[in-house]
């Protein structure tokens, strides 16, 4: 303890305080060359110094890889990391050093153990740190004394340039092989300098060094002798050994013997200050020995108050009064619990929870050779915070997939299952116990093969192509596979951007046989309609000549050629002659539509007279009627239309239908009306309203519809031809047609046809004649 005081006497010396702060100014720019502090933590720090394209590496390789002691082992990430975990942290590594974005992350190694990696900025360098998972035994911390690896010339070389005392590194042999700046200043203090041939002249007399050698050689770790300089006077020796040889320094000062100075931690009082985790030294009394400005910082310490060295229960006091220490309900219990760190054997890990909402994770090393105690205090607030955001997308995707119909399967770039759904277990067959293991696709092929022995081996072996398929230009696929079941299963694969691949089955079997049912349903349909048009067009084919004989005879019996007819004979004569014509328009109707469907109608355009055109309609309409008391026909043709070019017969069935409809569905006595006005002088508009009991909100859309005659209000019902006849016709002009309801009763159809037609337009479903 009284070499601790003395250090710290010293340290309040000028000289010593000039010295430290040009210490911590300089070793900001080299943390790599903190090897003996980096290396005796349990994990493997990685650091890029400016442009550097390799990092120094520090720490135990071997605790990464097995029997492994060469550093640059751990950069072949393949050789202790799956590959999927190769591609993620080989991007990660690569967006850290190219734009400074930070990670952390738990791998799983190929020998099965686990290990926490993280990549921040320190200093603005790239730093890596590699550390195994909390739960994994760990071995004590050791400071750079109690080392199993020591330094080699090389790495120790860049620290002792930047130490402020005299200072020297001798190779195997014990000849120098380098000194710093005090010890060449030194030299000239003592009147020394180099010989002709660049050898550098030794600090001490021979009998000095051999007993510099001897004190290493039978000393554990760094030893300090006291040295009566002959010119420098009294100087604290400290020695180490090197990988390959020896290093020293000496401070200028009262002269103390081995028990009075620690030499392991005075080698290391600025690594410490270098590090940006808080760290504190306290001896086996409790006294703080060392901290660094980030434990002071962390807990908002006075460093005055801590230089005077106060034991750690009174620290421990000062922050509990200060309401910073974690909430215990019985803080003397807690507080003895936690002074048993004293007595460790080996590191501790304890969860501190702030008041302040920051989470510390306290790790109680013991120091070498029991002298005390050293605590790191990692805050791992940001990490949890990220854990638990992590597990919280973790289980609401799991959520989402179990809420899938669809099966879905993830597959890692190794060939393992990451995710899955049940939906997977149950569409398959597998085993969701074996889908937990996150077996490789082969065992899902070789699982399934066994359930489904036809093709259960085939469709996982055709499927496995696509998943492993590392072509960086690789597409996504999908397609339908035929189980021998009799299952149809369509099939998606994607792959995701971190390399992986997800694969989806949806069961279509029933979707497909709905589908199938439905074809083949409307291909009866189809069928049918063919035949019934057929058979229509057959049958008026063989009524034209009866009908036209029938019409013959019954002219002949009117004009009484043959004789005389009473009133009653003229009068049955006159009902065969208009039944007859109406049958005959019938079949015109039918025909028409036939060569419409047939695409071989034609359109014959010439210039029109409307009114002729509504007169020849008309007298059609009435003497087809039958009614004994005709409907009255108004007409109203504007005076500015402009030329009509259409096809006449056409443009005559349109207008004999419109009207024959409204004289059908009209009260004897009524009025039908048919309007013709222009719009814009490129379009003729026929309006044909009349006052009959209209036509049914549900009846609206299949009135165009053929063979769909309805009756209305007891009305007879037609063949259910004259609409369909409109709006073919209608099309062939490229006009358009529309029915609405009249308020309070009738009906209102409007017919809009262009102005002039001068080109030949299929009608609306039927194909052109080839």
């Amino acid at each position: 303890m009284s070499a601790f005081f003395a250090y710290r006497a010293r340290r309040r010396g000028n000289a010593l305080a000039n010295y430290a702060r040009r210490q911590l100014r300089d070793m900001r720019a080299h943390l790599d060359e903190l090897e003996g502090l980096l290396a005796g933590m349990r994990e493997v720090t990685l650091i890029w110094r400016e442009h550097a394209s390799e990092p120094q590496v520090f720490g135990p390789v071997s605790l990464i890889i097995d029997g492994e002691n060469d550093p640059a082992a751990i950069l072949d990430l393949e050789r202790w990391l799956p590959r999927d975990s190769v591609t993620g942290l080989s991007a990660q590594l690569a967006t850290l050093r190219a734009a400074g974005v930070e990670f952390s992350a738990g791998v799983r190694a190929l020998g099965g153990a686990e290990f926490e990696i993280t990549g921040r900025l320190v200093a603005g360098a790239p730093v890596v740190r590699i550390s195994p998972k909390r739960g994994i035994e760990a071995e004590p911390f050791a400071l750079a004394g109690s080392l199993r690896r020591r330094p080699t010339i090389e790495s120790c070389t860049a620290l002792i340039s930047c130490l402020n005392h005299p200072a020297w590194i001798r190779d195997s042999r014990g000849a120098l092989a380098f000194v710093n700046a005090p010890y060449l200043d030194m030299l000239k203090t003592l009147g020394k300098t180099p010989g002709p041939d660049g050898q550098l002249p030794e600090l001490f007399d021979r009998a000095s060094i051999e007993r510099h050698r001897k004190a290493r050689r039978e000393g554990e770790g760094p030893v300090s002798l006291s040295e009566t300089h002959p010119q420098a006077g009294p100087l604290d020796v400290t020695l180490f050994s090197l990988e390959d040889g020896a290093a020293g320094y000496a401070v200028q000062g009262a002269a103390s013997n081995e028990a009075q100075n620690d030499p392991a931690l005075s080698f290391l009082t600025a690594a410490i200050n270098e590090l940006a985790t808080p760290v504190a030294v306290f001896d086996a009394d409790g006294k703080l020995t060392h901290y660094n400005k980030a434990f002071a910082d962390l807990w908002g310490l006075d460093q005055a108050w801590l230089e005077t060295g106060p034991n750690e229960g009174q620290i421990l006091d000062r922050l509990r009064t200060s309401d910073m220490l974690p909430a215990e309900a019985d803080y003397r219990a807690w507080r003895k619990e936690h002074l048993k760190s004293y007595g460790l054997e080996a590191p501790r890990e304890s969860m501190w929870h702030l008041p302040n909402g920051q989470v510390l994770n306290v790790i109680a090393s013991p120091a070498p050779k029991h002298r005390g105690v050293i605590y790191v205090y990692e805050n791992v607030t940001e990490r949890l915070a990220l854990e638990s955001q992590h597990n919280s997308l973790i289980e609401v995707q799991r959520e989402t997939l179990n809420g899938l119909s669809e099966a879905v399967a993830v597959f890692g770039t190794d060939g393992k299952l990451k995710l899955h759904n049940p939906q997977l277990s149950g569409l398959w067959g597998v085993d969701m116990k074996a889908l937990s293991t996150h077996p490789h696709i082969d065992a899902i092929a070789k699982a399934c093969a066994e359930v489904m022995p036809e093709d259960g081996a085939r469709i996982w072996g055709e499927l496995k192509q696509a998943v492993i398929d590392m072509d960086p230009n690789r597409r996504d696929a999908h397609g339908r596979l035929s189980r021998a079941d009799g299952k149809l299963i369509d099939y998606a694969i994607v792959r995701l951007p971190n390399g992986q691949s997800l694969v989806s089955f949806v069961d279509v079997t029933q979707a497909a046989q709905y589908e199938q049912l439905l074809k083949e349903r409307n291909e009866a349909l189809e069928t049918a309609d063919k035949l019934k048009d057929a058979f229509v067009q057959n049958v008026s084919y063989e009524l034209r000549s009866p009908l036209t004989n029938i019409i013959g005879f019954s002219d002949l019996l009117a004009n009484e050629e043959l004789g005389p007819l009473n009133d009653r004979q003229r009068e049955y004569t006159a009902y065969i002659r208009s039944s007859s014509e109406a049958l005959g328009i019938l079949i015109d109707n039918i025909l028409d539509l036939a060569s419409a469907d047939a695409g071989i109608a034609e359109l014959q355009p010439e210039i029109l007279d409307i009114e002729k055109l509504i007169e020849k309609a008309q007298a059609g309409a009435l003497a087809t009627s039958g009614s004994e008391s005709p409907v009255n026909i108004e007409v109203d043709i504007a005076d500015d239309l402009p030329v009509f070019i259409a096809d006449e017969t056409r443009i005559v069935q349109v207008l004999y239908n419109l009207l024959s409809n409204a004289v059908r569905y009209s009260d004897p006595g009524a009025t039908v009306k048919i309007a013709v006005s222009s719009r814009g002088g490129e379009r003729i508009i026929f309006t044909v309203d009349d006052e009959g009991a209209g036509i049914p909100e549900e009846l609206v859309r299949s009135v165009f519809d053929r063979f769909e005659g309805h009756a209305v209000q007891g009305r007879q019902r037609g063949a259910g031809l004259g609409l369909a006849i409109v709006k073919t016709f209608v099309h062939l002009h490229s006009g358009t047609v529309q029915i609405a309801a009249r308020e309070p009763r009738g009906t209102r159809v409007i017919v809009n046809l262009p102005a002039r037609q001068s080109r030949v337009v299929p009608a609306e479903g039927a194909s052109p004649a080839e």
